[in-house]
């Protein structure tokens, strides 16, 4: 997975990954949200979702203390995290800074 992950967020395109966990209510709650967010993006940005059970390495490389746990990459750098939930509007007033 690392490999393919690197390769994803090296994107010019904004690449939005959420780090959840299957027994995380919080991150239940997220994944409508962040279907709205892709819907009002559309192509303009790629949302990923790594499970932190199995992704341990990339979990422990980006610091993903608590799920839900948000970051935003660019050309490979993360421009912006966050952990929690946050409502469609506000991740997508987000997204719009780095478009």
């Amino acid at each position: 997975m690392k490999n393919n992950f690197d390769t994803i967020i090296s994107s010019d395109t904004p690449v939005l990954v959420d780090f959840f966990a299957d027994w995380c209510g919080p991150c239940k709650m997220l994944a409508p949200i962040l279907k709205q967010v892709k819907d009002t993006f559309g192509d303009a940005i790629k949302i990923i979702k790594i499970d932190v059970d199995k992704n341990q390495l990339l979990t422990t490389k980006y610091q993903v203390r608590g799920v839900p746990t948000m970051i935003l990459f660019k050309n490979g750098k993360p421009l912006w995290r966050q952990s929690g939930v946050l409502q469609r509007d506000d991740i997508s007033a987000i997204i719009n800074r780095y478009i």
